[in-house]
């Protein structure tokens, strides 16, 4: 996916945790973080409690949706994927993924990786793997105008 890229529509969820959303929920109101992850994605549980910092820490400027991308048949256990949300505190909503729909749409290869799109539904940053929070951290700050110390 290309930067400028419009957000894909959220459309073939296996199934949807802790609420569902669509690209009109998110699309005009305030920019969105997605975060690709998987079960057994060991640098993807590394990076959660990052996640759920931007999600506490700027709830009411940025929208963040996890995107469950299986990487093997394992990956496909829902009871599973829901007890490992919830160890690691993910109250957002979540696109279950089973399929690879939303992974396709988003052309996306990596778990984990992080696409954040701009109020007006423009990607403005993409990065995959585990390092570069402090990156991911920079371009969500730019995205919501906040400057930097």
């Amino acid at each position: 996916m290309k930067l400028r890229s419009a957000m894909p529509e959220l459309v073939g969820a296996t199934e949807w945790l802790n609420g569902q959303v669509t690209k009109n929920d998110l699309v005009g109101e305030k920019p969105t973080l997605f975060h690709f992850w998987s079960i057994s994605c060991h640098l993807c549980k590394e990076g959660m409690s990052n996640i759920n910092e931007f999600r506490d820490l700027y709830k009411d400027q940025l929208n963040v949706v996890a995107v469950h991308m299986p990487r093997s048949e394992k990956d496909l256990d829902i009871e599973e994927i829901k007890r490992v949300a919830n160890e690691h505190d993910i109250t957002h909503p979540i696109f279950v993924d089973g399929d690879h729909k939303l992974t396709d749409a988003f052309e996306n290869k990596y778990v984990p990786a992080y696409y954040v799109f701009d109020s007006e539904g423009q990607l403005r940053h993409f990065q995959a793997g585990g390092g570069g929070i402090k990156m991911l951290t920079k371009r969500v700050n730019r995205v919501l105008g906040i400057k930097e110390e």
